[in-house]
């Protein structure tokens, strides 16, 4: 897919690590310039300042993306910097707490679903307006397998994630005949720090993990990024609703 974004910009949510990252770097080696997004300022400046070392063009800037003002300037940056928006994908997210719905506090409840949830509909709104502007766009909704099944011990992760895939393909259907595509991947356990801090950094439980899936192992953020840059591509043209599961076969059980 070497070249294949040649003149788009594009921009990443949660781009310091993980997923975003692998996003981010594959997104910039096909020719992207790419706003990186995140609260983490060391890590996501550091991303974006090795894409311009490989010869790409990046800027990092700090977002909540639960906050509203901060995401609409985040957009702003791509546009005041880059002059226009054309791919975003909505990553950054938080896993909440594992316990049992009864000792769940509201307090995570809440702030869960407004990183996830609310995050994704504030970056959404934001994006649609200057793809709209610009003629349209391709955007990916990061979700989770757990976003199409159950998963007991997380309510407020399951649900958020839910809630993403149901944004996802109402937004889809209204802005399709505008050429502003929205899809979501739906990832298995891939081994990020996000993963990792779950399980504790304890490496006989995340080799459980990928043990669980049918595929026998633990996902990677590159694996994840493939598809994510693909539905973003024009050779994902004519896909969009659509909740892509890049799960290692969970799904299929």
């Amino acid at each position: 897919m070497s070249g294949s974004f040649a003149g788009k910009v594009a921009l990443v949510t949660g781009g310091a690590s993980g997923i975003g990252r692998a996003t981010v770097e594959q997104l910039a080696a096909a020719g992207a310039r790419v706003v990186v997004a995140d609260l983490d300022e060391g890590h996501g400046a550091g991303v974006a300042d090795a894409v311009k070392a490989s010869g790409g063009e990046a800027v990092f800037v700090r977002a909540d993306v639960a906050v509203p003002d901060e995401v609409e300037a985040m957009v702003a940056v791509a546009v005041e910097r880059f002059e226009r928006l054309d791919v975003a994908v909505n990553n950054a997210g938080r896993p909440g707490t594992y316990a049992a719905l009864t000792d769940q506090t509201l307090e995570d409840w809440e702030r869960t679903l407004a990183v996830n949830l609310t995050g994704t509909f504030l970056c959404l709104r934001a994006e649609i307006a200057a793809m709209v502007a610009a003629g349209g766009g391709a955007i990916v909704n990061v979700a989770s397998a757990a976003g199409l099944m159950g998963f007991a011990h997380l309510p407020a992760y399951v649900a958020s994630k839910h809630g993403v895939i149901g944004l996802t393909r109402s937004v889809a259907l209204e802005f399709a005949r505008k050429g502003i595509r929205v899809n979501a991947v739906c990832p298995g356990n891939v081994r990020t720090q996000m993963l990792e801090g779950f399980a504790g950094g304890d490496e006989q439980t995340l080799q459980g993990m990928g043990r669980m899936q049918p595929i026998g192992r633990l996902g990677t953020p590159q694996e994840v990024a493939e598809a994510i840059v693909w539905l973003c591509s024009d050779a994902a043209s004519f896909v969009t609703g659509h909740a892509m599961a890049v799960d290692g076969g969970v799904l299929a059980t």
